[in-house]
């Protein structure tokens, strides 16, 4: 049996009427750059997540940097993540000048812990990052609560956890601005990149849509130094399309999380979901000491699997200047030693992940 990972060539199938007829109503129009689905899926998407503004922008990447230019971060400022994730939320503070300072995380959820963040608070502290990996909310209320003390906008990275519920609210609308992906392997995913900033904020929602313009508050004429970070219309029709669907694969992702979740139960660390939220399983990722073994063993099975992250940020060449050692932060290190990433996509059959099951038995011996 050969598994698929993501398996989007599946999800395409099952949509491909309405995704083709979304993309040649794009191409019947020639309006390839800000045409009227984007405006049409900023309402949609707002209306999802219950924040009053979202600006569709080029990629989850630029939804943070846009984010971050809203607030005037720069030289001199320090923000607050965690070391655990992917690069581009430590990379875009430092592209606007401004120092990572990393928190370590919670050793069951993976997010960043609230309590270490508050220890991570200087003078210099402008804004707070967290990030919802693998799906699940980070602890957004703790994290609220430490930043309304020091009186500083909380950032989430919801680059995973778009559709993810969070004490009765959805993920991107828990803080001042919540930043998504919709990279083609995300849980929503368009077919090339894109993404978007959420705030209820409107001074801010109005600053980010002329920062995605270059900074243009009309044509011609700028009034903050901004960058290209329009999304483009056929990605906004892709979403489109994908978006009517996404709450019912949001429930078969979760089945097959609670199948992985009854199969390797005595074979692995298994995801801890808090009983205050959900996740929308952007990754089903477990953890073990043998993990190169397993690995291994799998592949020979055709079952592939991800290793997200294999090195904490801190660590990271790219960092070394901000002064970071092993032992930082201790519980991201042993993390990132030992988790792996299966399959993971609404299309999994019971069949299918009772093979993975059997093949990670037979690679552990069990």
């Amino acid at each position: 049996m050969k598994i698929d990972f993501a398996n989007l060539n599946m999800q395409y199938k099952l949509y491909k009427k309405e995704i083709d007829e979304a993309i040649h109503e794009v191409l019947d129009s020639s309006r390839y750059i800000m045409g009227p689905q984007i405006s049409e899926l900023e309402k949609k998407l707002a209306g999802f997540t219950g924040a009053e503004f979202c600006i569709a922008c080029s990629s989850g990447t630029d939804a943070l940097l846009l984010s971050l230019m809203a607030l005037d971060i720069g030289p001199g400022d320090e923000v607050i993540t965690t070391p655990f994730t992917f690069i581009a939320t430590a990379e875009m503070i430092a592209h606007v000048g401004a120092s990572p300072v990393f928190a370590d995380i919670d050793q069951e959820t993976y997010n960043i812990d609230p309590a270490k963040i508050e220890q991570a608070i200087t003078d210099k502290t402008r804004a707070i990052m967290p990030v919802s990996l693998y799906g699940q909310p980070a602890d957004m209320e703790a994290i609220n609560r430490v930043a309304a003390q020091k009186n500083l906008p909380v950032i989430e990275d919801a680059a995973q956890s778009f559709g993810a519920e969070y004490k009765g609210k959805l993920s991107c609308s828990l803080s001042e601005l919540g930043c998504t992906s919709f990279f083609p392997a995300k849980p929503l995913g368009c077919y090339g990149d894109g993404g978007a900033v959420f705030t209820s904020d409107s001074e801010l929602a109005l600053k980010m849509e002329s920062l995605r313009v270059h900074g243009q508050n009309e044509r011609y004429c700028h009034k903050y130094i901004g960058i290209g970070a329009r999304m483009d219309t056929i990605q906004a029709a892709v979403l489109l399309a994908k978006l009517k669907h996404y709450p019912k694969e949001i429930e078969l992702r979760q089945q097959v999380a609670g199948m992985y979740n009854f199969l390797l139960d005595d074979l692995v660390v298994t995801p801890i979901v808090r009983d205050d939220r959900t996740s929308v399983w952007a990754q089903y990722s477990i953890r073990h000491k043998n993990r190169d073994l397993i690995q291994d063993e799998l592949k020979k099975a055709g079952i592939p699997t991800a290793v997200h992250y294999p090195m904490p940020l801190h660590l990271q060449e790219c960092f070394k200047y901000l002064g970071y050692g092993p032992g930082d932060f201790p519980v991201a290190e042993a993390v990132s030693e030992e988790i792996m990433s299966l399959p993971m996509n609404p299309f999994l059959t019971r069949p299918e992940l009772e093979y993975i099951s059997k093949a990670l038995r037979q690679a552990l011996g069990k």
